[in-house]
């Protein structure tokens, strides 16, 4: 489906489902349930554009992008690229994907081979696809995507030990950029790092954004962080997506309970700035192995009814709110 302007989206995400079996057993395992990580996730990506996929830790967020990108196995659903299924690729085909989709990892003390120099670390992309930069040019191609990230050129033969974690952050940014990708998945790429450092890395995803062309899929739990750098949103609970929109649709107008109180929880710089409204949500998130029936959120919602344990409620604008979420009781409420 095009966007407003005639523009064909590069990644499409229709009724994305993961599930992880739990086994019993040491030899002789035995399914004995499941979690349910990814439960029917729909989005779409198009060029230079960045979407924010935002939610507490262990809602899925991550696991949405590892299995788009085929690093876990689908239990349902399509992703495709360009058109294409990914789902459907041949071990070829995924091979030239990857060219085209690559990642940027949360922690950047894990993510970097502490035994490989800078230069082999940001040039080990063009070992596994042959052809992409000449072997003679490889060291000056890495010293231009180390300059490129606002990095010492010079540096190319020490070690990630030898860099802080805004460096080290910066040297994944480098590698990911090494193929001319279209597509750069984000996985908290800034939630390791300090608050200053941050608006560094933040800053120079978007100014390669706007230089190189890329879009983004940029997965957070800070939710200032995703405003700053994002142009659409999805907000994801137990799985599932409840509600999504342009930036300001859901920030300034939030309809879902469960994103009014994520937004309310935001802490206010300015102590004059009165909040009018703060929601304390009671209980623990449910289990994904044992999720609760009709919609997710309703054991923590101060909404919920009876309706709520029914049927899970589709994510559509069901009031004319302008932007679709997945509550049958969904009202504007202004947090701020």
């Amino acid at each position: 489906m095009a966007n407003g302007n005639g523009t064909e989206p590069l990644l499409r995400v229709e009724g994305l489902v993961k599930h992880f079996p739990i086994t019993r057993g040491i030899v002789f395992k035995k399914q004995v349930g499941t979690i349910k990580a990814v439960d029917d996730v729909s989005f779409e990506l198009y060029p230079r554009e960045t979407v924010g996929l935002v939610g507490e830790s262990g809602c899925g967020k991550s696991t949405v992008a590892r299995t788009v990108l085929r690093l876990h196995r689908p239990t349902g659903g399509a992703a495709y690229f360009k058109g294409q299924n990914i789902f459907e690729m041949s071990k070829r085909e995924l091979r030239e994907l990857r060219r085209e989709i690559q990642i940027i990892f949360q922690d950047p003390y894990a993510s970097l081979n502490p035994r490989m120099t800078v230069g082999d670390i940001v040039g080990e992309p063009w070992e596994i696809h042959k052809g992409v930069v000449a072997k003679a040019n490889r060291r000056s191609g890495v010293q231009e995507l180390l300059e490129l990230v606002g990095l010492n050129p010079d540096h190319i033969n020490r070690f990630p030990h030898q860099f802080s974690g805004g460096q080290r952050q910066r040297i994944g940014v480098a590698r990911a950029l090494a193929l001319n990708p279209s597509v750069i998945v984000c996985d908290e790429p800034v939630s390791a790092l300090d608050v200053s450092v941050q608006a560094q890395v933040i800053n120079l995803l978007e100014e390669l954004q706007e230089e190189l062309g890329l879009a983004y899929l940029f997965i957070a739990h800070d939710l200032s962080v995703v405003r700053h750098i994002s142009d659409r949103l999805a907000v994801m609970y137990l799985g599932r997506i409840v509600e999504t929109g342009t930036d300001s649709d859901v920030y300034d107008h939030p309809v879902h309970p469960y994103t009014q109180a994520l937004l309310s929880a935001v802490p206010v710089p300015d102590p004059e700035h009165e909040v009018t409204t703060r929601i304390v949500l009671e209980g623990d998130v449910p289990s994904p192995a044992n999720p609760p029936s009709g919609c997710s959120f309703r054991t923590r919602c101060w909404k919920a009814q009876d309706l709520c344990a029914g049927d899970v409620p589709a994510l559509e604008d069901r009031f004319d709110q302008g932007h679709p979420s997945a509550c049958y009781f969904s009202e504007e409420l202004q947090v701020f």
